[in-house]
């Protein structure tokens, strides 16, 4: 019956807790001529000088055996143990020193209390082609894809749906999941996020996003769960948010604390008005709040807008929070300025800052063009910025411009 590489240094080293006290005291040990070699790998990358991230240390283990199939050095030799005996160490059954049998099953104790053998001790060559050994791991790699085949928690993360790729790209995280055991210390991750309604088939794109959450303690993670808890936001808003906004439990309380905070002062909402506005924008909570500062500042210094109309805007449209600083001051400027809305009737419908301006600007030059411009709504024939800009070409040329579709694209190819 063959053996394992695995199995054979155990089986050696039970080999070995049967006949040391013996063995040590022979003037002439007996010859070993059949001995066994086992290679294996330990999994420790790190990062090199170049900046390559993944070293694996390879480590050599060395078991050997004894085996004597000479009748007469096994006589001489059972004399010598005899005398040895007789004058140093009590009597040893000579039954243990019969050729060991390769179906004999071992306790994992025995095994596990068996000492190491040397490493130094030679192979012969009849053995060691018999070793079975697992295919040697590139040095160093800039990829995960070489590492997949020989790391259990990269195949299940690969099963899962994580994106390797986006991971590599971050020398520091890809050594941190290589190092990970799964069962250990990504499982009791996953389930977290599972009894938080991340969904099986959203955890993929969860983790390729936050792949950082794997070096967060779960204590901190339910602590954070517990304080917006706290805070009122129910499950369902917790678990659209944390999907919305990955990187949400990675931050402390007290940061958390800190930016709900800092909305509620800022733009002077209630507590109610505050948890809706994190609750459709969570990233409001996770990213700068420098574009949220500069744009404030534009709002109400640079295109006139009164702090009261500035709330209604921003809790209607939370994106325009974070919204680029020179689109909302070409769109407001074609707005106000070329269309002659005012600024009540431009509070109203904020949509229009969240919409593309060349959409605005075909629109309402082909309603110039055809005469219908008019924004005005004590006016016949009133047009709202809401339907001006958020419907589709089919109905804004049916219902708005009474033109059919083919003369709107002609009209935008003399533009």
């Amino acid at each position: 019956m063959a053996l394992s590489a695995q199995q054979i240094p155990r089986w050696f080293n039970s080999i070995k807790l049967n006949c040391f006290i013996t063995a040590t005291h022979l003037k002439n040990p007996f010859q070993r001529p059949g001995k066994t070699l086992l290679h294996g790998f330990s999994a420790q990358p790190q990062t090199s000088s170049d900046n390559c991230f993944f070293q694996w240390g390879f480590k050599t283990y060395r078991t050997s055996s004894v085996w004597n199939n000479s009748s007469q050095s096994t006589k001489s030799s059972r004399q010598e143990i005899n005398s040895a005996q007789s004058t140093m160490l009590p009597f040893v059954n000579e039954q243990s020193q019969k050729t060991p049998n390769f179906n004999s099953e071992l306790s994992l104790e025995e095994l596990d209390d068996v000492p190491p053998f040397s490493p130094l001790q030679p192979v012969s060559e009849e053995e060691a082609v018999q070793i079975i050994a697992d295919p040697p791991l590139p040095p160093f790699s800039f990829t995960l894809r070489d590492y997949v085949d020989h790391s259990e928690t990269l195949q299940k993360l690969v099963l899962l749906g994580v994106d390797l790729s986006k991971i590599e790209k971050h020398p520091d995280a890809a050594n941190l999941i290589l190092r990970l055991d799964f069962e250990k210390d990504i499982k009791q991750i996953l389930l977290f996020l599972k009894d938080l309604g991340i969904e099986d088939n959203q955890l993929g794109k969860f983790l390729s996003k936050n792949y950082a959450i794997f070096s967060e303690d779960l204590e901190n993670l339910k602590t954070r769960v517990a304080y917006l808890q706290s805070k009122n936001f129910s499950k369902a808003n917790i678990t659209h948010m944390v999907r919305n906004a990955p990187f949400l439990l990675n931050f402390s309380v007290e940061r958390l604390d800190n930016r709900l905070g800092f909305f509620q002062k800022e733009l002077e909402l209630s507590v109610k008005k505050t948890r809706d506005l994190v609750v459709r924008l969570p990233r409001l909570l996770t990213g700068s709040l420098e574009p949220v500062k500069e744009n404030m500042k534009v709002y109400r210094l640079e295109l006139g807008f009164k702090h009261n109309e500035i709330q209604h805007m921003i809790t209607k449209i939370p994106k325009m929070l974070t919204a680029n600083k020179r689109k909302l001051t070409e769109t407001f400027d074609f707005v106000h300025n070329v269309m002659n809305i005012p600024h009540h009737i431009i509070v109203r419908f904020p949509q229009v800052f969240n919409t593309k301006l060349f959409k605005v600007k075909e629109r309402h030059l082909f309603l110039t063009y055809l005469g219908r411009a008019q924004y005005d709504p004590a006016k016949p024939n009133y047009i709202s910025l809401d339907r001006l800009v958020s419907i589709p070409d089919e109905i804004f040329c049916k219902e708005i411009a009474n033109a059919s579709v083919q003369d709107f694209e002609k009209f935008l190819k003399t533009l």
